[in-house]
């Protein structure tokens, strides 16, 4: 990993002592204002409305966002740039990473998680991780594993979609190796640090065959605009049920977590809610996916509010937060929309304040146990995942965290990293 992601580790360690920060948040230091956040973006080389690094945290530092998380996909390359970037411009960065698994249980019986699409499919996001400078050999092994099947599976879908428009008289000619060159240019990414998405082998597509009224056609959408055709080229060919679905091989739920927690993170439940007509089975109720939440032992949740609207988000956020769940949210920016950084509900709705008190409390309490596990110590979840054993309780942990995080986070932003 870079010399910049390991000066942005031990800058943000370094801020202090765990009892300095202590000290510090029982005094009461904190930001004087709510500061605006976002948990959850992805960088290139992921698919993502970002062309760089730098545009993303020129457009943060525009918006004035103080506090950004970044949740790549199976490799943290980029977190280097990142956060040598942030730094600069005094941006407190949270890292995270995010994986895809699948519940085989949930797959038979055709229960649809957080994915609309595909049942048994589950998104899982890590917050706070800190190892991912020197993996553990374990970390190690399951990225390689996720990254191979991933690769394998690309590979195949791209082949399968070439000869499908071959056969009806677009010989595009696309290969695995011209997607990987066209993220390479398109964002200056070293090709090891590539891992193929379905997004990016939509657009290669896209790209290749132009506007030409046969896709049209065989996509059902009129060809005119670039990311509606991207789009409708996953939903028409490659999800599945689809003529060119290649079937996912993801690690199981367990492999997810362990990952999460081997790079010393927070497994976090990324919530769909009502941006899924009707809501997936998994969670409506809501006290339903609570349940689910505690079997699966949970500690935290994440909403994208641009997909709900702010009644629904609002159920959700105070009911899952009332049983003693730490919550936070984010945009994704996982496509070509470049949509405001800080998070709005559909249609630009704003997300209401008292929403938007609990998802400051959620950095704060990730900005905390990113710190505490810089210094070695316990966080909000211990290395199997369990509650912080030194408090008796969700609250008593949550307030606690959420003290220290601001102090971190406010002696940050005050210019000591």
């Amino acid at each position: 990993m870079s010399d910049s992601v390991r000066a942005a580790l031990a800058a943000l360690r370094d801020l202090g002592s765990v009892s300095e920060m202590k000290a510090k948040a029982e005094a009461g230091q904190a930001p004087s204002e709510r500061p605006k956040l976002n948990l959850h973006v992805h960088l290139p080389p992921n698919f993502s409305a970002f062309d760089s690094v730098d545009q993303v945290v020129d457009l943060a530092v525009e918006q004035e966002i103080d506090v950004l998380g970044v949740s790549n996909y199976y490799d943290y390359s980029v977190y280097g740039p990142f956060a040598s970037e942030a730094r600069k411009r005094g941006i407190f960065p949270l890292f995270g990473t995010e994986i895809i698994c699948l519940l085989d249980e949930l797959v038979k019986a055709g229960v649809r998680i957080n994915d609309p699409a595909n049942p048994g499919k589950m998104y899982v996001c890590g917050k706070g991780i800190t190892r991912f400078d020197r993996l553990s050999p374990k970390a190690a092994e399951l990225l390689s594993l996720i990254r191979h099947n991933d690769t394998e599976r690309m590979a195949y879908m791209v082949e399968r979609m070439a000869a499908y428009f071959a056969e009806r008289g677009l010989d595009t000619g696309v290969t695995e190796q011209d997607v990987l060159d066209m993220i390479a240019q398109r964002h200056g990414a070293p090709p090891e640090t590539i891992t193929i998405q379905e997004r990016h082998a939509a657009m290669a597509f896209q790209r290749a065959i132009g506007d030409d009224p046969r896709l049209g056609e065989i996509i059902g959408v009129p060809t005119d605009d670039p990311v509606k055709t991207q789009n409708a080229i996953r939903s028409a060919l490659m999800k599945s049920g689809k003529p060119c679905f290649v079937e996912e091989t993801f690690v199981d739920f367990d492999r997810a977590r362990t990952l999460i927690l081997e790079l010393g993170g927070v497994p976090c439940y990324p919530t769909l809610a009502d941006g899924a007509s009707p809501i997936c089975e998994y969670e409506e109720p809501v006290a339903k996916l609570i349940d689910n939440f505690k079997g699966l032992d949970f500690h935290a949740a994440e909403f994208i509010p641009i997909r709900n609207t702010p009644e629904a988000l609002t159920r959700y956020v105070k009911a899952m937060r009332a049983a003693g769940f730490v919550i936070s949210s984010g945009t994704e920016h996982n496509t070509l929309d470049l949509i405001p950084i800080e998070p709005t509900c559909v249609g630009g709705e704003p997300v209401p304040e008292d929403v938007k008190e609990v998802f400051w409390e959620g950095a704060c309490v990730f900005a905390a146990h990113q710190f505490l596990t810089l210094h070695g110590e316990c966080g909000y979840v211990d290395a199997n995942g369990g509650p912080n054993p030194a408090y008796a309780d969700a609250e008593a942990r949550i307030a606690d965290l959420a003290r220290l995080g601001a102090a971190v986070i406010q002696e940050y932003r005050s210019g000591k990293a």
